[in-house]
């Protein structure tokens, strides 16, 4: 009797540590989506969601004596307000500058955007 209650029990030990295995499996998966959840609502909260974002940018003449800080000071202002940090945004934001200045300031602000 005690050699034909071995495989049994065997079989009985495996499938205890199969259903263990399986279920320390799905908590991962659970806590793996969880967290891909928390991550998504964060990111929405931050706007960064997939939603339109209209950012209103309004240009003015202005003369400077050192337009190398106007500028870096007026692209730190836009970025921070507008949480602007996707690469998309950036190079919108770029381009922006470039053609609301003229063709003798876009080497400077190159410059000071790639800074």
């Amino acid at each position: 009797e005690a050699d034909s209650a071995g495989p049994e029990r065997f079989a009985t030990i495996s499938s205890l540590a199969h259903a263990m295995v399986q279920e320390r499996l799905d908590q991962m998966i659970r806590e793996r989506q969880e967290a891909r959840h928390r991550s998504e609502r964060a990111r929405r909260q931050r706007g960064g969601g997939g939603e339109k974002r209209f950012v209103v940018m309004v240009a003015m003449e202005k003369s400077s004596r050192d337009p190398r800080e106007d500028f870096r000071e007026s692209m730190v202002e836009m970025i921070t307000v507008n949480k602007i940090d996707e690469p998309r945004d950036l190079r919108r934001l770029l381009n922006y500058y470039i053609s609301m200045n003229s063709d003798e300031h876009r080497g400077l602000i190159l410059e000071v955007f790639h800074d």
